[in-house]
Formats: C-alpha cells, structure tokens, sequence
C-alpha cells in the first residue's frame, strides 16, 4: 500500500504563498498607479507628442515582439510537447512551454481587465477613438467595451513581463535575470515613447504579467517552494 503524504502545512502551502506575495505587489502597484494617473501620466504624454519621439523607427520596432511571441507561441508549445515524445524533458523546455502559455493566459486576463477598466488611450490610432492627444479623452469608464477603451493595463506589457518572467523565475542566476532586464525594459519604455500607453498602464501590465508568471511557474513545480511542498510529485517528474 503507498504511503500517503502528509497535507501541505499552512507554513509550506505555495498558494498561500502565492496569494500572499499578489497582495503585496498589488500594494505596491495600486499607489504607483494612482500617482502616475494624476501626476506623471498627461505630462508624458504631452511631452512624446510635442517632441514626435514617436516618429523614431527604433522605437517602433522594439514594439512588435510581444504580439509577435504571442502569435508563435502556440504552435512553439505543440512542438515541444511533441517532442517530448522522443526526447527526455529538459529544464528550458518545460520553461520554455510554461512561458508560452502564461504569456496567451496573461494576454486574456489583460483583455478581461480592459473591458472592466476602460481606459482611453494616450493617442488616436484607430477609427478614430478617443485620447488624450487626439481628443482630449482622459481616465477611466469601467465597463464600457470596446477597443477604444482598452489602454488598461497594457497588453504589451503583460506579455513582455508573463513571458520573462517565467525564466526569470526558472533560471534565477544573475545572467538569466540580467538578459530579461536588457530585454524587458527597452521593450516596455518603447511603449510609452511611441505613446502607445501611459505609464501607469505599462506598470500595471508589467505587475499583472509578474503574477500570473509566478502562479504558473509555481503550478508548473518550477520554484524551489513548489518542489520541497510536494516532494513526490518532483520526483516523479
């Protein structure tokens, strides 16, 4: 007969942990929003559409990765997984496949949270919708759908952050945290230069897609946290 383990502990369960550690960066985002809404959002705005940093062609393509990670990652995760069919599962694999799918689930919970918020945009884009440089649009109209109202939080920002952020927690030495840093900022100040998305919805993005990967990076057995709770299961696997 297998010996049954014992239940998690309080002390050791990694979903009180995680649920924990959500609060407290939710703690730290709110007020970081909050003053960037009031205080940093419009001068910044401003100042990218008075001085056409936008027009800046470097900037712009350090924009299209993360839609473009996305639009692979689906079929870069079938391949893996087929794989595995023949091949024994390495570590960057599995890491590999836990980032794909975060970053498609961080991109829903983003889309969720956009139609909850419904913030306009820093500049008109499309057909015409409302900002805050184009038409003098400016805050927040919860529930109100629509892609006209969708700034909130930045999507591209959650990508870049769930995506990372499951290496950056997978392979925790300096190297892999200092190439995520390189990689994620430039990224992240691109969206604000070209005013694409204030700053306070690149914040939140990058908040948002810190903790989703850290859910699936815990779920997926990935942390240390993760591994001593459930022993067996690490073994097994």
């Amino acid at each position: 007969m297998p010996a049954t383990l014992p239940p998690t502990s309080v002390a050791t369960n990694p979903y009180r942990t995680l649920l924990r550690s959500a609060v407290i960066a939710l703690t730290i985002c709110v007020p970081l929003v909050v003053l960037c809404y009031f205080y940093v959002d419009r001068p910044v705005a401003f100042y990218v559409a008075k001085h056409h940093v936008a027009k800046t062609p470097e900037l712009k393509l350090l924009t299209e990765p993360p839609p473009l990670v996305q639009g692979w990652s689906p079929l870069v995760a079938a391949v893996v997984v087929a794989a595995w069919a023949w091949i024994t599962p390495r570590h960057w694999q599995r890491a590999l496949l836990v980032a794909c799918l975060t970053l498609i689930v961080a991109d829903q919970f983003r889309q969720s949270l956009g139609d909850v918020c419904g913030r306009y945009w820093p500049e008109t884009w499309h057909d015409d919708n409302p900002s805050l440089i184009g038409t003098g649009a400016y805050g927040f109209h919860p529930f109100q759908l629509g892609d006209d109202v969708g700034s909130f939080p930045s999507g591209h920002a959650t990508r870049i952050a769930a995506f990372l952020g499951v290496f950056w927690i997978a392979f925790p030495g300096r190297t892999t945290r200092t190439v995520c840093l390189l990689v994620g900022l430039p990224l992240a100040v691109s969206l604000i230069a070209m005013n694409y998305h204030f700053v306070s919805d690149v914040i939140a993005g990058a908040f948002l897609g810190g903790i989703v990967a850290q859910y699936a990076a815990t779920l997926a057995g990935m942390t240390r946290r993760m591994s001593m709770a459930h022993p067996r299961e690490s073994v097994e696997n």
